[in-house]
């Protein structure tokens, strides 16, 4: 007889450890297709841009720079002989580059001084609430939109020696008429009034743009420590407005170098000396008679070059201006 075996039997159950992701550190890297491939949506969007600047702005940039350094011609602006830097030599022995020099200053400092102070003024009180300051704004911007031929000739008009409105107003109280045309001062003072007047309304439309940035907070605090309008724009616009009016003497510092238009067609007759005696011949000018009227193609290119360096040189010192300007009053603080 077998006796059955009633011993309790053990049952076991094989549990299998869940499968889980390795750490990240361990993971293998994922599979990526090259960056050009993945961006290349991204980049035939920019591309035109690329295309474009290197076309029209780039390569004329470079080219210029290597006319400057060749005796070439506007009839044959390929085959000119290379002559290093004797270009520049002769600029700076020119006379007539020197005389283009002060003008231009001159007339860079009548037109900028008094068109940004104008501009700050006028954006200060439309920064308040008038009635029409819609009005008021696209009146200001109406001079910008004005062709600079246009707004020329008709400034020319009125500086005229013999039928100008403004000498007639000079006789009617006494003064004698004015020849604003072949005086050196007379003439760049009118050159500077016509770029005022086109510039003014555009640099005003900029600095009220900043304003409406300012925190309404800091005007609220000095009207309750008593402080007028006159205060507030002094010791809270203006300080606001810094990097603002950098930008403005900038751009109106570029503007000033790169002057053309006006003096150009301001005698009336599109002659490029800029005057009898090239008292308001500009660096613009000389350029263009350098390369289109003498056809001295190297040695205007030299002139533009001269007059990116004067450019980068003036951008430069406003910039470290305010750097420095902004340092000290960070320690201050």
């Amino acid at each position: 007889m077998t006796l059955a075996d009633d011993s309790p039997r053990t049952l076991t159950a094989t549990v299998e450890p869940a499968v889980t992701d390795p750490p990240a550190a361990v993971r293998p890297p994922r599979r990526r297709g090259p960056s050009l491939s993945r961006n290349r949506w991204g980049y035939a969007y920019v591309a035109p841009f690329f295309l474009v600047f290197g076309a029209f702005s780039l390569f004329p940039f470079l080219f210029t720079a290597w006319v400057s350094l060749h005796d070439a011609r506007l009839s044959d602006i390929g085959g000119g002989e290379f002559v290093g830097l004797d270009n520049y030599a002769a600029l700076l022995g020119n006379e007539f580059f020197w005389n283009a020099l002060r003008n231009t200053i001159t007339i860079g400092l009548l037109s900028t001084v008094p068109q940004l102070c104008l501009a700050l003024g006028l954006a200060h009180l439309l920064h308040y609430k008038l009635r029409g300051r819609t009005f008021f704004r696209t009146v200001m911007l109406m001079p910008y939109a004005t062709s600079i031929a246009a707004a020329t000739l008709v400034f020319a008009t009125l500086f005229g020696r013999d039928y100008g409105i403004i000498n007639t107003a000079l006789e009617a109280v006494g003064l004698d008429r004015i020849d604003w045309e072949s005086g050196t001062l007379s003439s760049q003072v009118a050159i500077a009034v016509i770029v005022t007047w086109r510039w003014t309304g555009y640099n005003a439309l900029i600095y009220l743009a900043a304003m409406q940035s300012i925190p309404g907070e800091l005007y609220e605090a000095a009207e309750m420590d008593g402080a007028s309008r006159w205060r507030q724009f002094v010791h809270v616009t203006i300080p606001s407005l810094r990097p603002t009016i950098l930008f403005t003497v900038v751009v109106s510092t570029i503007g000033a170098v790169q002057l053309f238009g006006e003096p150009l067609l301001f005698g009336g007759n599109g002659a490029t000396s800029g005057g009898g005696r090239n008292q308001y011949q500009t660096l613009g000018l000389l350029m263009y008679q350098q390369g289109w009227s003498n056809f001295n193609i190297g040695q205007a290119a030299t002139t533009a070059w001269a007059m990116f360096l004067i450019i980068l040189l003036v951008v430069g010192t406003a910039f470290g201006v305010g750097r420095l300007r902004a340092r000290r009053e960070g320690a201050r603080r």
